[in-house]
C-alpha cells in the first residue's frame, strides 16, 4: 500500500512512469528481471500506445490518458513473496470467453511458446 501511496503521489506531479517501471524490474533479481523485461518489450512492441507505469510497485501497463486503466502487468515473485512471477490482466481487458476465463498467468521461463501465448494475450486485451 505504501507502494501504491507513492505512485499516487507521483503521478499526480508527472513523473515518467516508464523510468519507475524500468526501476522497479532492476530491482528484481536477476531471473526475475530476464521476465520482466521480456513482458515489458513485449508489451510495448505489441501496444504501444499503453502507458507503462507502475501498479502497488510492479510494472504495468494502462490506457492512455491521466486516469488509465492497468490493462496489464506483471508481479515479481520475490517481491510478492510467491514461488513463481506472474502476469495479469485486470478487468479492462478483453479476455472474456463465456462464464470463465483466466485472468493471470505464472511465468516461470521466457521462452518463445511463453511469448507467443502472451503476446496473443496482450493483443485480445486490447480487441
Amino acid at each position: 500500500m505504501k507502494d501504491r501511496a507513492r505512485e499516487l503521489k507521483a503521478n499526480a506531479q508527472g513523473a515518467d512512469g516508464e523510468a519507475a517501471a524500468l526501476a522497479a524490474i532492476a530491482q528484481m533479481p536477476a531471473d526475475e528481471q530476464v521476465l520482466a523485461t521480456g513482458f515489458h518489450e513485449l508489451v510495448r512492441d505489441v501496444a504501444p500506445e499503453l502507458t507503462v507505469k507502475t501498479w502497488y510497485g510492479m510494472p504495468a501497463y494502462a490506457t492512455p490518458g491521466k486516469q488509465g486503466k492497468v490493462v496489464c502487468f506483471f508481479q515479481s515473485g520475490a517481491k510478492m513473496q510467491t514461488r513463481y512471477c506472474t502476469v495479469g490482466f485486470s478487468d479492462t481487458a478483453r479476455l472474456d470467453d463465456a462464464t470463465l476465463w483466466a485472468t493471470s498467468f505464472a511465468v516461470t521461463a521466457w521462452n518463445k511458446a511463453n511469448q507467443t501465448a502472451l503476446r496473443a494475450l496482450v493483443q485480445q486485451a486490447l480487441s
